[in-house]
């Protein structure tokens, strides 16, 4: 079995896996989910009972409190990245004299999204408080089927406005409520989703940046190696016309590092680019995560005390305003005043 064949069977793998636990991870009792907790139940009569305490305590603090691991984690590939790519394919490629413009736009997408990255961790996502929870109340109508009128938190012990949730991560209920991002170690609510969605963008738009950019380098080296144009001597020592998985193989051999990050970022840039086409759905249909998931789980939950039990809930959203105004309110989010006005 030749090199790209092995690599290609490794891609496929990767991106299968990613597939597989993005298409179970927002279902409840899932396949994949009563297989972990089967396979937690089995370890759980081999692993010392001291050593459980110790990894749940971990779990609980990395997955369920406010963390900076992610973020540190989050920086470091990036450093990691653009510092290989500063390193070695921006050097050459200067000596090779591409654009000035295509080498610094990789950098200037990072410094966008670092900003984006800053504002949208800083930033104030919709806290629920006592004292502005009855004016958001005003703000969203309530469905009657995901969001009820009169339910109350019972942690932070105010009313809950239709779209909110509470966060058990950063124990404060947030308005209109889309998820907790370990990211950027902070809620995506009502004040921060539209940086939120420039974040990804960018984010994606800077790893495709740095795709581009070395695909693009690592083509020009073959260029002028002229080894597509060659041939090479293969076990038997016969004369063989240069082919694809050649070419990889001499890449991979020549540039070890370089082809790995590309790897890298091109995966990346294909989950981002997947999540972002996600995250515009929901802006163009004025949804969140946390309303989408809900609907997808809708028919185990319970009838409301005023319909009859033999009559089905049907959910429909109905936040949506058209995609201009589902996509303005992502920016500037609606209040007591304007929703008076409509």
């Amino acid at each position: 079995m030749d090199f790209l064949t092995l690599f290609l069977i490794y891609l496929c793998f990767v991106l299968a896996v990613t597939a597989l636990l993005c298409l179970c991870s927002g279902r409840k009792e899932s396949f994949l989910t009563r297989r972990v907790n089967r396979a937690s139940q089995v370890l759980s009569l081999v692993i010392p009972t001291q050593l459980q305490r110790v990894t749940h305590r971990a779990l609980h603090r990395l997955f369920h409190t406010r963390s900076c691991l992610f973020v540190v984690l989050h920086v470091a590939l990036q450093a990691a990245v653009f510092g290989e790519y500063t390193w070695e394919v921006f050097v050459y490629c200067w000596e090779l004299q591409f654009h000035p413009l295509l080498l610094l736009l990789p950098y200037l997408l990072l410094a966008g999204n670092l900003c984006c990255f800053l504002l949208c961790s800083r930033a104030n996502p919709g806290t629920v408080t006592k004292s502005n929870a009855a004016s958001l109340v005003k703000v969203y109508a309530y469905d009657g089927v995901l969001f009820q009128r009169g339910l109350v938190c019972p942690t932070c012990t105010v009313e809950k406005p239709a779209r909110s949730k509470h966060c058990s991560v950063c124990r404060t209920c947030v308005h209109r409520f889309d998820h907790h991002c370990v990211w950027v170690n902070n809620c995506i609510g009502a004040c921060n989703a539209g940086v939120f969605l420039l974040y990804l963008l960018s984010l994606t738009a800077t790893a495709g940046a740095v795709a581009a950019v070395t695909a693009a380098f690592l083509i020009q080296v073959l260029l002028l190696s002229n080894i597509m144009h060659g041939t090479y001597l293969d076990a038997q020592g016969q004369e063989q016309p240069v082919e694809i998985p050649f070419l990889v193989q001499h890449l991979f051999l020549t540039f070890p590092r370089i082809v790995f990050m590309l790897g890298f970022v091109i995966l990346l840039t294909l989950v981002l680019g997947g999540y972002c086409c996600f995250s515009l759905y929901l802006a163009l249909t004025n949804q969140t995560t946390n309303e989408w998931c809900k609907s997808r789980r809708f028919g185990g939950s319970p009838h409301l005390p005023s319909q009859p039990r033999d009559r089905p809930l049907i959910y429909k959203n109905i936040y949506s305003k058209g995609i201009w105004r589902n996509l303005k309110e992502i920016f500037n989010p609606p209040t007591v005043l304007e929703r008076k006005k409509k």
